[in-house]
């Protein structure tokens, strides 16, 4: 069964930086197409990025020039960086991917809170 972990979430102060990583197991499959969703507090949950087989990017503006994805192959797993961040960047991040070729985004981490707060 394929299991997404998210793991990297923390409190930091506004203009500060985080990695966020997204492991996939097994070691059999491997991350493709990825999408970063996020959820505020009394929000719905909110599609920011996307990275597709061919490491083609996609960011909402509201991140476009602070976040990044990357994937690194050899640990299965895939990173969000996040630099100049903000207060409503606070939510729980997620990863998602599909079980099938140009399927739904199925799978999914089970989330990790990001505070950023004074």
């Amino acid at each position: 069964q394929v299991r997404l972990v998210n793991s990297g979430g923390g409190l930091v102060q506004p203009g500060g930086s985080l990695r966020l990583s997204c492991a996939a197991s097994p070691t059999s499959f491997t991350i493709t197409d990825v999408a970063w969703y996020r959820q505020a507090l009394g929000r719905p949950r909110e599609l920011f990025a996307t990275l597709d087989i061919a490491d083609r990017t996609n960011y909402d503006d509201s991140v476009k020039g602070r976040f990044t994805i990357s994937r690194d192959s050899a640990k299965n797993t895939v990173y969000l960086q996040m630099n100049s961040l903000k207060p409503e960047d606070t939510a729980v991040y997620y990863c998602a991917v599909p079980s099938m070729d140009r399927g739904p985004y199925d799978i999914w981490g089970q989330g990790t809170q990001v505070t950023v707060s004074s």
